[in-house]
């Protein structure tokens, strides 16, 4: 197996049909034009801070403005060109984008939403922006842990009230750009959730035509704690990074993920706490 977050590959399926629908069906899923973009450079930065023990606000502001013109939102921007990193109350889903590494690094539950809500703190402060961080960290623990999608689906609707009822083809049939938690998590997570394949969630995210690279990025780290990412796909992901992030996400992928690869033993949802 290549190494390769699930949330990489979304977010450069996704960054050539932001704002430029996809075509239906079987469209290219990297076109020429594909790279990667701030869901990638943010997710990374989660990664960097829980590798050396810091805290996320530093991690965050660093490599962002390692990384300008990665393509952030205005809130966020003006955040990182912040020279006192005040904290916002922003409910984008920049902050459940981002959260994926924090599924890997913890092995309990508890311990995976107390770490998510901290990832969004210091730029996303809303409520919802907090459930939707939470919600899709628990979406990678659980499937990763091997709980059926079925009965992730429940706990997302219990635990977060995610409206999660409609399918991904109704979905598809109403397109809308929304770039907040509550407009695009569910939405991200369903095309998960509809998935029969680790290509195939992508793609359903991306025919969302909504916030193509970032829900891509949500699906897609979910759908690699439950599918297997095809070698082909992670080299091509793994070949738009410049260095630093690649050795960055290596040392994340060999200190965390590698060895709880194959440790599927299932996790009961009574476990999945209604409030921390």
């Amino acid at each position: 197996m290549i190494p390769l977050l699930g949330a990489l590959a979304g977010d450069a399926a996704g960054s050539a049909y932001e704002r430029d629908p996809a075509p239906p069906g079987d469209f290219d899923l990297f076109p020429s034009e594909a790279r990667f973009t701030d869901d990638t450079v943010l997710t990374l930065a989660v990664a960097d801070a829980l590798l050396e023990a810091g805290d996320y606000e530093a991690s965050l502001l660093r490599w962002g403005r390692a990384y300008p013109d990665a393509g952030y939102g205005s809130r966020f921007r003006a955040w990182l060109g912040d020279p006192q990193g005040t904290p916002r109350d922003s409910l984008g889903n920049g902050s459940a984008m981002r959260v994926s590494p924090v599924a890997w690094a913890f092995d309990d539950l508890t311990s995976v939403l107390v770490a998510a809500e901290a990832s969004a703190w210091p730029s996303h402060r809303h409520p919802e922006a907090v459930r939707g961080a939470q919600a899709a960290a628990a979406s990678v623990f659980l499937a990763r842990t091997g709980v059926p999608r079925g009965e992730i689906r429940r706990a997302l609707t219990d635990r977060f009230g995610y409206d999660l009822s409609r399918s991904l083809a109704d979905l598809s049939r109403s397109p809308r750009f929304d770039a907040t938690c509550p407009g695009s998590v569910p939405q991200a997570l369903t095309a998960f959730l509809e998935a029969e394949s680790f290509e195939d969630a992508l793609r359903g995210a991306v025919g969302l035509r909504g916030d193509a690279d970032t829900q891509a990025a949500i699906a897609g780290a979910a759908a690699q704690g439950f599918f297997d990412v095809p070698d082909s796909l992670a080299r091509r992901v793994r070949g738009l990074l410049p260095p630093e992030l690649l050795a960055l996400h290596d040392r994340f992928w060999g200190r965390f993920v590698e060895p709880r690869l194959g440790m599927r033993s299932l996790t009961p949802l009574s476990r999945l706490p209604d409030r921390l």
